[in-house]
């Protein structure tokens, strides 16, 4: 049904433990959709002071399958011994490299933001070069777009001092699961934000989203209606103005208008200051949208 009508939202799911189980529903439900990007990104928080002063917005576009998800992974030699050895195979393909690299271009000129970051090209120039080619191959069909290609760990080091223009970091997928993490805790919780699974198509435009929150489940505040729900809050926003009809634009608006007021106005769950519960925060949300809903439609 995603791949039909090209839109989904997704909860978070838990990957079974067990060794020959599906494996990871994530990765799963990726690869079925073709998807090549996912897009996170860090944005103030009406209210909540971000961790270092950084307050303009912070894009990771990572790619959505590959790297190390989906590695192949074997142990050789007698199990527990000095000598015993762990192997894992990992891969990237330029289709998805390149997609990863032209989301990031187009994402940094809609926004205006720069491109910031990339891989260790250094370490790995086979590997992770082939990611650094089809950046730079992007840079030169984005002349306007300011790109300032850093490793890795440069990037970690760097970005936490650049508080000015908002940027758009492209990562490989593990790096970029690590890093998006930070980042939106940076601005306070991983749940301040969405998440954006994107597959591109013809013209390398979005011919497919899911949306979902960015972080997984938390079993140990199941039940306890303690949970920030914005991340799926949000991530029915996102998913929304996607959708490319007038009305779902406006109410797109309306959601992260009303989630990012309640919590300026003190509506707070536990991870951000808070003592609001679960119901609390989502029902006042909705409280807030239904009354921009009826007065807009006043005004028009």
């Amino acid at each position: 049904m995603i791949r039909k009508h090209g839109l989904g939202l997704k909860a978070a799911t838990i990957t079974p433990p067990g060794k020959g189980d599906v494996g990871s529903p994530n990765r799963i439900l990726r690869e079925e959709i073709g998807a090549e990007v996912i897009l996170r990104t860090g944005r103030r928080i009406p209210g909540v002071r971000p961790i270092a002063g950084v307050f303009s917005p912070i894009s990771v576009v990572r790619m959505a399958v590959e790297d190390a998800y989906g590695a192949k992974e074997w142990r050789e030699g007698e199990d527990g011994s000095p000598n015993e050895v762990a192997y894992r195979t990992e891969k990237i393909t330029r289709r998805v490299c390149r997609a990863v690299a032209e989301y990031a271009f187009q994402r940094a000129q809609y926004t205006g933001a720069r491109v910031f970051g990339g891989p260790k090209y250094t370490v790995s120039p086979v590997y992770e070069g082939m990611f650094k080619e089809e950046l730079d191959a992007a840079a030169g069909r984005y002349p306007d777009v300011r790109y300032e290609p850093q490793l890795i760990d440069a990037t970690l080091a760097l970005f936490l001092a650049t508080t000015g223009d908002p940027l758009v970091i492209p990562s490989l997928n593990r790096d970029g699961d690590l890093l998006s993490d930070m980042v939106l805790q940076m601005f306070g919780s991983i749940a301040g934000s969405e998440s954006m699974v994107i597959t591109l198509g013809e013209g390398e435009r979005i011919a497919c989203v899911m949306a979902e929150a960015p972080h997984g489940t938390a079993p140990t505040l199941e039940g306890r209606n303690v949970a920030n729900p914005m991340a799926m809050i949000l991530a029915a926003a996102g998913l929304l103005a996607h959708i490319g009809d007038k009305k779902a634009d406006l109410v797109s608006r309306a959601i992260y208008e009303a989630t990012l007021e309640a919590v300026y106005d003190g509506i707070r769950t536990a991870d951000l200051g808070g003592t609001a519960k679960t119901d609390e925060f989502t029902n006042e949300v909705i409280r807030r949208i239904t009354s921009k809903l009826e007065v807009w439609s006043a005004l028009s």
